[in-house]
């Protein structure tokens, strides 16, 4: 898999080629792996949606996806590393040579678990409250001010 400081991700693309029930679960999954990489990224979607920062995933909704997928890739590859996850073939090649691809498939083939290992009794997580410890994942989540 390439390495990039900044990944792009074709929404519905990604959705149907895994086995994903619903957006958020694709995103959770996205910002679970964006955070283990220490990377940032953005994920389009097709239609209409809430727009959403959750840790270092950017969640965006547009009429027209690829037009904005091409735009962002445009706008940060002569900044940083960027790698396009799509299988979309128009949007690829309008991304430009200086962007690393990877088709959906090959991405979620390739995914590295994001699972983290099994704590161990006695984990200072296994001492919070649940109140707070649910207040704590909003706020990771960004969606607590």
């Amino acid at each position: 898999m390439p390495v990039a400081s900044y990944y792009l991700f074709d929404g519905h693309n990604l959705l149907h080629a895994g086995a994903y029930a619903e957006p958020r679960e694709l995103t959770d999954m996205l910002a679970s792996w964006l955070s283990l990489k220490g990377a940032r990224g953005t994920v389009v979607f097709d239609g209409k949606g809430q727009a959403q920062q959750i840790g270092p995933l950017e969640v965006l909704w547009a009429p027209h996806a690829d037009t904005v997928l091409e735009r962002i890739a445009a706008d940060r590859r002569g900044r940083e590393q960027v790698c396009l996850v799509s299988s979309d073939l128009a949007v690829k090649g309008t991304a430009g040579r200086q962007v690393a691809q990877l088709s959906s498939q090959t991405f979620l083939r390739d995914l590295e678990p994001t699972e983290l290992p099994p704590q161990r009794p006695g984990h200072v997580a296994d001492l919070l409250d649940p109140a707070l410890r649910a207040r704590l994942e909003r706020l990771r989540r960004g969606l607590d001010g």
